[in-house]
């Protein structure tokens, strides 16, 4: 089985652990407490209760501060480790590589310590002392000394004094892992025990409670402790332990205390009322009992912590990876962080576009919805009206009309429809270039790992968009070169294919003229053939060239022919913003991002990865905290339990 010592020492190395990271208990974090599952034992009592006096004659030695009013500022962690070497010496945790051989330095280093918390006033702290002692003359055990219970605040404490002192001795009898040391004088009733009080309350089966008697010998003549010593006052699962402390004259006269334990030894051997306990009294049986004791307990919630411990580093492991993991210094290493952090936004920004997350479809929908309907609201009806279509072929023909067809005025009319196709081309690669920066931002923030990192977003975001816009502009002049190229040399084809018939060098008349002529036939006016400007001469095939029905043919060629140019662009508008916009994007993004990141210094490369400090802070919390638990662990897994 495992010694005493082990398990103790084991208790006691995790405890100074606990304390050089900050958990001592009764803190607000989400994960559980390390300290407050570590059986302890709590030494709890009233100002003047001896309780000082007690913590001394179990060590044997004169090292706690003293004084009046509350001494005891903060919890002092007495760790005592029996050694077989005769040199006794003292070591603080707060000062770990010093030795202590002068106690009165002690006294005075525990007093000095307390201060630099709490300073000169009577304010208490919650953050313990770590006092650990080396001597022969004592058994492996461990005892917390907390501020005196007290009912009233003294000159210079705040009002809230005695909750606070309260509070935080519950704190500590609280846990159901704590022993509690409940001290109070034989020369005051029991019932009035501040002690023995807050005891009750927090322990009423008086299973984890040890009731230590101290004073016994200022007791009035006559009377004794024999009713509460043999637990007829008040019964505890444990027995009571009386205690004889030296006397303030012992104290001034720097009385040894192993001779103050050889003679409280004598007063109960020699006492007519305590001598058949006598072997059950005394500073040295309570610190073997009490040693027995934690030495049990430790071993019954061993299993308990090590589930705790496991829990602990799973959940933090967790959390790290959560958090994202501490960056190395070297550029290096910065250097390749940023290129994973970047490699990851853009497989995230790839998804979106192939269809493995959601947005990448509203660039097909610019396509399939935005563009046909832009170009069906294109003012065309206005354009090849009958006037503008008059307008324009009589302005083209100049002085001369023309003779067959007016080659100038189908120029115009067609230039002036094809410009019309510029606005929504140009808007379908705006709308492409919106949906893509949606993305961009998307992306960003679906990427987990580059939460902790607000510099770099900002930097990425600002190198995407930049590069967003080149493409823009590219799209812009390449599909306004499409429409231009429309202009630039039509499809005469077209033209040729259209039904024509040469009469007498003209064209044949449509339905409609034939209509128009007939009309005129029947109903000739009365200005007897002479043509107006509503309508030519009927019998003048010159003039049916320059009737509406005329106009109306030449509106509904160019109409015709600027339906076939929108169809045709309809289909390469798409394929130009895709080729200059998507696909660049999904190819180089970040290309020129990645020229410009590799050429930047250390200190350039660690501004990209400066995080939020209350985010590092948690990290740096997280990373010590998990180094003791694992510490911890492996403290447990080192001592044998079972042979």
């Amino acid at each position: 089985m495992a010694t005493m010592g082990s398990l103790i020492g084991l208790v006691n190395r995790i405890q100074r652990a606990c304390t050089a990271l900050g958990d001592y208990g009764g803190g607000d974090s989400a994960l559980a407490s390390l300290w407050d599952a570590l059986p302890s034992v709590v030494v709890v009592g009233g100002q003047s209760s001896g309780k000082s006096s007690v913590l001394e004659s179990v060590v044997g030695r004169d090292f706690l501060p003293r004084g009046s009013g509350i001494v005891t500022r903060r919890p002092l962690v007495l760790q005592l480790h029996k050694i077989e070497d005769k040199e006794e010496y003292a070591e603080f945790g707060h000062i770990p590589r010093r030795r202590f051989t002068d106690f009165s330095l002690v006294r005075q280093e525990i007093q000095d310590e307390t201060d630099r918390i709490t300073g000169k006033s009577k304010q208490i702290s919650p953050i313990p002392i770590h006092l650990s002692i080396y001597s022969p003359n004592v058994v492996n055990l461990t005892l917390i000394d907390l501020p005196g219970l007290t009912k009233v605040a003294v000159e210079g404490q705040p009002e809230s004094i005695v909750e606070d002192i309260e509070k935080m001795v519950r704190a500590y009898v609280d846990k159901p892992n704590s022993i509690i040391l409940a001290i109070s004088p034989a020369n005051q009733d029991i019932a009035t025990s501040d002690a023995i009080k807050l005891a009750k309350e927090v322990d009423p089966s008086g299973e984890r409670t040890f009731g230590v008697l101290t004073k016994l010998d200022l007791m009035d003549k006559g009377t004794n402790a024999l009713d509460v010593l043999e637990g007829r006052a008040y019964r505890l699962q444990h027995p009571w332990v009386g205690i004889v402390n030296r006397s303030q004259a012992d104290i001034m006269k720097n009385t040894d205390m192993i001779y103050a334990r050889r003679r409280e030894q004598e007063y109960f051997a020699t006492s007519s009322d305590y001598g058949h306990l006598a072997s059950k009294m005394g500073s040295e049986y309570l610190a073997k009992l009490l040693s027995r004791h934690l030495e049990s307990v430790i071993k019954a919630k061993i299993p308990g912590i090590i589930s705790l411990i496991n829990k602990g580093i799973d959940e933090m492991e967790a959390e790290l990876d959560r958090l994202g993991r501490p960056i190395a210094v070297d550029a290096g290493a910065k250097l390749y962080t940023i290129l994973e952090l970047c490699r990851a936004f853009d497989k995230i920004f790839k998804e979106h576009l192939d269809g493995g997350r959601p947005g990448g479809d509203r660039i097909y929908g610019v396509f399939d919805n935005q563009l046909p309907a832009a170009l069906r609201k294109l003012p065309f009806d206005k354009h090849l009206s009958l006037p503008n279509v008059r307008k324009i072929v009589s302005e083209a023909d100049g002085y001369q009309p023309h003779l067959i067809a007016p080659e100038q005025g189908y120029r115009r009319l067609i230039d002036g429809s094809l410009s019309y196709f510029r606005g929504p081309a140009e808007a379908s690669v705006d709308a492409v270039h919106f949906v893509l920066k949606e993305l961009v931002r998307k992306s960003i923030g679906e990427t987990e790992e580059l939460r902790r990192f607000p510099a770099l977003q900002t930097t990425l975001a600002a190198a995407a968009g930049e590069a967003l816009e080149k493409f823009r502009e590219q799209s812009k002049k390449t599909v306004v070169r499409l429409v231009d190229m429309e202009s630039s040399y039509l499809t005469v084809d077209f033209f040729r294919r259209l039904p024509q018939e040469v009469e007498k060098g003209g064209l044949a008349p449509s339905p409609a003229d034939r209509r128009a002529a007939s009309a005129d036939r029947k109903n000739p006016s009365s200005d007897h053939g002479i043509p107006t400007p509503e309508r030519g001469n009927p019998s003048d095939p010159l003039g049916d060239r320059y009737a509406d029905a005329h106009f109306r043919r030449i509106g509904s060629n160019v109409s015709s022919y600027i339906s076939m140019v929108s169809d045709t662009l309809r289909i390469t508008i798409p394929k130009a913003v895709v080729y200059c916009q998507v696909k660049e994007a999904r190819q180089n993004l970040l290309h020129y991002f990645y020229t410009q990141i590799g050429r930047k210094e250390g200190e350039q490369l660690g501004e990209l990865l400066d995080e939020d400090p209350s985010l590092m802070s948690k990290r740096q919390e997280l990373a010590k905290r998990l180094e003791l638990y694992k510490a911890a662990r492996d403290e447990i897994d080192s001592v044998a339990w079972v042979r």
